[in-house]
């Protein structure tokens, strides 16, 4: 029986000598697992840092590639700035809007000497002036750039009369307060004047001593004379606004 007893013992040590053996070896391969999980991850964070890198490497050639200039992008730059730089010299104050400066005292009260105005030219081009517009015409444009800023009275087929300080349309009085002063000197309107389908009839609103339509020397307007029809005062400050 004490035989048997030891063969038992010596079973059940060899039983769980193989059990630790068996559980060494599982440590051993789950050690191994690990080894290669912590490989594969060190090579991916390599891996991803490389491509991160690389990413910043291009992205630094397309910078480099943006900031090259283009001779052609240089030149068509080039071209636009003088297309505008001559579009607001030349063709703004030609054909589309121009600076003005009253010279002198013939439109008082409303305009004074040196008031600077803007004078719109795009209008005339598709309809007449209104009566009470101020207008800049040349008066004598084959002779020299001289122009004249006065007040529309007369309308193209009206009859201008002036008679007793009054002014006369078509027989009938007209109303109006732009005068500064009563008028004293009819000049050519004295007797009826007859305006053509292109003429008008101007008058400076300091009527003692405007030169305008009553003188001979200016007499009526032609269309092709007016330059264009005053529409701001920019100048002085004061009076800075929509002109009346």
């Amino acid at each position: 029986m004490a035989k048997n007893n030891e063969d038992l013992d010596v079973e059940e040590l060899n039983v769980e000598n193989s059990s630790l053996e068996e559980s060494n070896t599982d440590k051993s391969e789950i050690e191994d697992l690990d080894e290669k999980e912590s490989s594969v991850n060190n090579d991916t964070e390599v891996s991803e840092v490389s491509d991160s890198e690389d990413e910043v490497d291009e992205k630094k050639d397309e910078d480099k590639e943006n900031d090259k200039v283009n001779p052609v992008s240089v030149v068509i730059e080039i071209a636009i700035y003088i297309v505008i730089f001559i579009f607001c010299i030349k063709i703004v104050p030609e054909y589309i809007l121009q600076r003005t400066v009253v010279d002198g005292d013939s439109m008082l009260n409303n305009y004074y000497n040196n008031d600077s105005l803007f004078v719109e030219k795009v209008s005339k081009h598709f309809s007449d002036p209104d009566r009470f517009d101020v207008i800049v015409f040349y008066p004598h444009p084959e002779q020299n750039d001289d122009y004249y800023i006065k007040r529309v009275i007369g309308l193209p087929g009206e009859t201008i009369q002036i008679s007793d300080g009054k002014i006369y349309i078509n027989g009938k009085v007209l109303e109006e307060d732009y005068g500064k002063n009563e008028i004293t000197y009819e000049g050519i309107a004295a007797d009826p004047v007859e305006l053509g389908e292109d003429e008008f009839f101007v008058l400076g609103d300091n009527r003692k001593i405007s030169m305008d339509s009553r003188y001979t020397e200016v007499g009526v307007v032609k269309k092709k004379n007016i330059g264009g029809v005053v529409i701001f005062r920019i100048y002085p400050f004061n009076r800075f606004g929509k002109i009346k």
